[in-house]
């Protein structure tokens, strides 16, 4: 397999897609790294020589991209700043619940997670009603 920036791609996939495997990098910044390496996007990651690897990692570091752990961490700080603050979207992050508007009446349920149901605690000497 080949690494790229700490990432294992796929070694039998076209090189533009297994691109995609590092987080942060999708299809449209996937061709301009290709594009600016001159490497042609239909070749495996398996035919990569060391050279064009090296070509694609000084792509993507003067690019500017962020990816991977820095990505992770800006995202995570992004999340952090906004329930610090205790805004509405933090608070919608912080209890777990839809963030851009949608209806949580109903649906929402892989937001909120399974049902919760309200169980009926019964006294064992009380009447049921039925005689």
């Amino acid at each position: 397999m080949a690494r790229i920036i700490g990432v294992e791609v796929p070694p039998n996939k076209r090189i533009d897609v297994a691109l995609r495997y590092i987080y942060g990098l999708g299809p449209t910044n996937s061709k301009i790294i290709l594009t600016k390496a001159n490497i042609d996007p239909a070749i495996r990651a398996k035919d990569l020589t060391e050279q064009q690897l090296s070509q694609i990692v000084h792509a993507i570091q003067d690019g500017k991209y962020v990816i991977e752990g820095d990505l992770r961490r800006e995202i995570g700080m992004n999340l952090k700043r906004l329930q610090g603050i205790k805004c509405y979207r933090g608070v919608r992050h912080l209890r777990g619940l839809p963030v851009r508007g949608q209806r949580t009446q109903t649906n929402a349920r892989t937001r909120k997670g399974p049902r919760k149901t309200v169980g009926v605690v019964r006294n064992p000497g009380a009447k049921t009603g039925i005689h």
